[in-house]
């Protein structure tokens, strides 16, 4: 779901939640595929958080990756919260979401902006510029097909 002016102004549907336009990602917190492929692949895999929608995870996911969304609506967050809420929030956790581009997702920066007012210190989104298949099956890293 692209985010247009219009949309983002809109009165979101019932346990719809819109992804203010004020939120961003800085450069910062974000983790490029191939860092986290590599971490993985050396056995030193953070925790992960797909905060993406449930069919996409349950297509294909990121070894270890526990869903947790999806962050555009109501309930996906209480998932994202209830999952969250025993983790350290000094250690490094890393979030995914890959369902559309970078600048489009509806995920991704929800997901973001509810961890860190939990307190979580040290989280970073994994920049998914196009998609999950193209910037992550296709370049061959490390993924489990299925539930």
């Amino acid at each position: 779901m692209a985010l247009t002016g219009a949309t983002a102004m809109a009165q979101p549907r019932a346990g719809q939640v819109f992804t203010p336009k004020h939120i961003t990602i800085p450069q910062s917190a974000r983790i490029q595929p191939a860092q986290l492929a590599a971490m993985i692949r050396s056995g030193h895999a953070p925790t992960i958080l797909q905060v993406g929608f449930t069919t996409l995870y349950e297509e294909a996911h990121i070894p270890g990756a526990i869903h947790a969304g999806p962050a555009i609506s109501g309930a996906g967050l209480a998932l994202l919260r209830k999952t969250a809420e025993h983790l350290d929030r000094h250690k490094l956790l890393v979030i995914y979401c890959g369902c559309c581009p970078w600048p489009k997702c509806p995920n991704i920066r929800p997901a973001f902006e509810a961890l860190r007012k939990m307190g979580f210190t040290n989280v970073k989104a994994v920049y998914i510029r196009d998609n999950f298949g193209t910037d992550w099956i296709q370049h061959g890293y490390p993924t489990v097909k299925g539930a």
